[in-house]
Protein backbone atom coordinates (compact mmCIF):
# COMPACT_ATOMS: atom_id res chain seq x y z
CA UNK A 1 0.00 0.00 0.00
CA UNK A 2 2.38 2.23 0.84
CA UNK A 3 4.33 1.70 -2.51
CA UNK A 4 0.99 2.16 -4.31
CA UNK A 5 0.73 5.80 -2.34
CA UNK A 6 4.44 6.48 -3.00
CA UNK A 7 3.83 5.82 -7.06
CA UNK A 8 0.87 7.85 -7.04
CA UNK A 9 2.17 11.14 -5.22
CA UNK A 10 5.45 10.33 -7.54
CA UNK A 11 2.57 10.65 -11.14
CA UNK A 12 0.68 13.58 -9.13
CA UNK A 13 4.39 15.68 -8.77
CA UNK A 14 5.23 14.98 -12.45
CA UNK A 15 1.85 16.22 -13.48
CA UNK A 16 2.31 19.21 -11.66
CA UNK A 17 5.50 20.26 -12.99
CA UNK A 18 5.43 22.46 -16.24
CA UNK A 19 6.57 20.28 -18.90
CA UNK A 20 10.47 20.22 -20.08
CA UNK A 21 11.06 23.13 -22.87
CA UNK A 22 12.12 21.43 -26.26
CA UNK A 23 15.03 22.85 -27.63
CA UNK A 24 14.72 25.05 -30.51
CA UNK A 25 16.24 23.75 -34.02
CA UNK A 26 19.28 25.29 -34.92
CA UNK A 27 19.17 28.62 -36.41
CA UNK A 28 16.07 29.45 -34.53
CA UNK A 29 16.51 32.28 -32.43
CA UNK A 30 13.91 32.50 -29.56
CA UNK A 31 13.66 35.62 -27.58
CA UNK A 32 14.03 35.72 -23.64
CA UNK A 33 10.60 37.73 -23.55
CA UNK A 34 8.13 38.07 -26.77
CA UNK A 35 8.42 41.13 -28.77
CA UNK A 36 5.58 43.58 -29.92
CA UNK A 37 5.37 43.12 -33.72
CA UNK A 38 4.09 46.13 -36.07
CA UNK A 39 0.71 46.03 -37.60
CA UNK A 40 1.73 44.88 -41.00
CA UNK A 41 -0.73 44.54 -43.65
CA UNK A 42 -1.09 42.26 -46.73
CA UNK A 43 -3.74 41.04 -49.32
CA UNK A 44 -4.95 37.23 -48.72
CA UNK A 45 -6.79 34.84 -51.31
CA UNK A 46 -8.53 37.09 -53.60
CA UNK A 47 -7.01 40.04 -52.81
CA UNK A 48 -9.10 40.81 -49.31
CA UNK A 49 -7.50 42.68 -47.10
CA UNK A 50 -5.64 40.96 -44.02
CA UNK A 51 -3.22 41.69 -40.85
CA UNK A 52 -1.77 39.63 -38.61
CA UNK A 53 -4.90 40.63 -36.29
CA UNK A 54 -6.85 38.09 -38.19
CA UNK A 55 -5.08 35.35 -36.88
CA UNK A 56 -5.31 36.56 -33.01
CA UNK A 57 -5.45 33.61 -30.59
CA UNK A 58 -3.94 30.74 -32.89
CA UNK A 59 0.38 30.39 -32.65
CA UNK A 60 1.41 31.64 -36.34
CA UNK A 61 4.51 30.92 -38.04
CA UNK A 62 4.90 33.57 -40.72
CA UNK A 63 7.33 32.58 -43.63
CA UNK A 64 8.24 35.93 -45.66
CA UNK A 65 9.34 34.13 -49.49
CA UNK A 66 9.08 35.36 -53.12
CA UNK A 67 8.49 32.70 -55.71
CA UNK A 68 12.09 34.09 -57.36
CA UNK A 69 14.41 33.07 -54.17
CA UNK A 70 15.31 29.84 -54.74
CA UNK A 71 15.73 28.64 -50.99
CA UNK A 72 12.20 29.93 -50.64
CA UNK A 73 10.79 27.79 -53.73
CA UNK A 74 12.62 24.68 -51.80
CA UNK A 75 11.45 24.76 -48.24
CA UNK A 76 7.43 25.60 -49.62
CA UNK A 77 6.97 21.94 -50.03
CA UNK A 78 7.83 21.69 -46.10
CA UNK A 79 5.69 24.13 -45.01
CA UNK A 80 2.48 22.97 -47.12
CA UNK A 81 3.21 19.56 -45.25
CA UNK A 82 3.54 21.66 -41.71
CA UNK A 83 0.28 23.17 -42.17
CA UNK A 84 -1.25 19.83 -42.96
CA UNK A 85 0.07 18.00 -39.98
CA UNK A 86 -0.46 20.89 -37.59
CA UNK A 87 -2.49 23.56 -39.18
CA UNK A 88 -6.09 24.19 -37.32
CA UNK A 89 -7.80 25.87 -34.43
CA UNK A 90 -4.41 26.57 -32.67
CA UNK A 91 -1.69 26.84 -35.55
CA UNK A 92 -1.45 28.48 -38.86
CA UNK A 93 1.59 28.62 -41.52
CA UNK A 94 1.22 32.02 -42.99
CA UNK A 95 2.97 31.90 -46.37
CA UNK A 96 3.41 35.81 -47.05
CA UNK A 97 5.01 36.28 -50.54
CA UNK A 98 7.29 39.33 -51.59
CA UNK A 99 6.04 38.94 -55.22
CA UNK A 100 6.07 41.92 -56.94
CA UNK A 101 4.16 39.80 -59.97
CA UNK A 102 1.17 39.87 -57.80
CA UNK A 103 -1.23 36.77 -56.84
CA UNK A 104 -0.61 35.46 -60.62
CA UNK A 105 3.10 34.35 -59.98
CA UNK A 106 1.83 32.70 -56.59
CA UNK A 107 -0.92 30.37 -57.94
CA UNK A 108 0.77 29.27 -60.75
CA UNK A 109 4.37 28.58 -58.51
CA UNK A 110 1.47 26.52 -55.79
CA UNK A 111 -0.23 25.14 -58.47
CA UNK A 112 3.78 23.70 -60.02
CA UNK A 113 4.62 22.32 -56.85
CA UNK A 114 1.27 20.95 -55.73
CA UNK A 115 0.73 23.34 -52.15
CA UNK A 116 -2.51 22.11 -51.17
CA UNK A 117 -2.68 23.53 -47.70
CA UNK A 118 -1.50 26.96 -47.48
CA UNK A 119 -3.55 30.06 -48.33
CA UNK A 120 -2.35 32.47 -51.30
CA UNK A 121 -0.95 35.76 -49.15
CA UNK A 122 0.93 38.52 -50.53
CA UNK A 123 2.49 41.92 -50.21
CA UNK A 124 3.40 43.00 -53.31
CA UNK A 125 4.82 46.30 -52.12
CA UNK A 126 7.34 44.70 -50.16
CA UNK A 127 6.37 47.08 -46.80
CA UNK A 128 6.17 44.19 -44.39
CA UNK A 129 9.98 43.24 -44.82
CA UNK A 130 10.74 46.77 -43.65
CA UNK A 131 7.86 46.78 -41.13
CA UNK A 132 9.50 43.10 -39.72
CA UNK A 133 13.08 43.82 -40.11
CA UNK A 134 13.44 41.34 -42.75
CA UNK A 135 16.88 42.04 -44.51
CA UNK A 136 16.49 38.66 -46.18
CA UNK A 137 14.40 35.72 -47.51
CA UNK A 138 13.30 33.22 -46.41
CA UNK A 139 12.53 34.39 -43.16
CA UNK A 140 10.52 32.75 -40.85
CA UNK A 141 8.58 34.58 -37.89
CA UNK A 142 7.04 32.11 -34.80
CA UNK A 143 3.91 34.36 -33.06
CA UNK A 144 2.09 33.47 -30.33
CA UNK A 145 -1.78 33.67 -29.66
CA UNK A 146 -1.69 37.21 -28.45
CA UNK A 147 0.32 38.87 -31.86
CA UNK A 148 3.91 38.90 -30.42
CA UNK A 149 7.32 38.04 -31.98
CA UNK A 150 8.15 34.36 -30.15
CA UNK A 151 11.40 34.15 -32.35
CA UNK A 152 12.67 34.03 -35.97
CA UNK A 153 14.71 31.96 -38.11
CA UNK A 154 16.46 33.57 -41.07
CA UNK A 155 17.08 31.47 -43.98
CA UNK A 156 15.77 28.04 -45.17
CA UNK A 157 14.64 25.27 -43.08
CA UNK A 158 12.99 21.69 -43.35
CA UNK A 159 9.84 22.70 -41.53
CA UNK A 160 8.34 19.51 -41.22
CA UNK A 161 11.76 17.69 -39.14
CA UNK A 162 10.56 15.80 -36.67
CA UNK A 163 12.62 17.94 -34.45
CA UNK A 164 10.94 21.12 -35.71
CA UNK A 165 7.70 19.70 -35.21
CA UNK A 166 8.15 18.85 -31.72
CA UNK A 167 9.26 22.61 -31.16
CA UNK A 168 6.47 24.23 -32.67
CA UNK A 169 4.18 21.52 -31.38
CA UNK A 170 5.48 22.79 -27.97
CA UNK A 171 4.67 26.31 -28.22
CA UNK A 172 2.04 25.55 -29.60
CA UNK A 173 0.42 23.25 -26.29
Amino acid sequence: MKMLALALFGALLAAAQPAAAVEPPQNFAVHEAPQPLPDIRFQGNGGQPRTLADFSGKVVLLNIWATWCAPCRKEMPTLDRLQAELGGPDFEVVALSMDRAGPEAVTKFFGEIGVKHLALNIDASSKTMFALGVFGLPTTLLIDRDGREIGRLVGPAEWDAPDMVEFLRSRIN
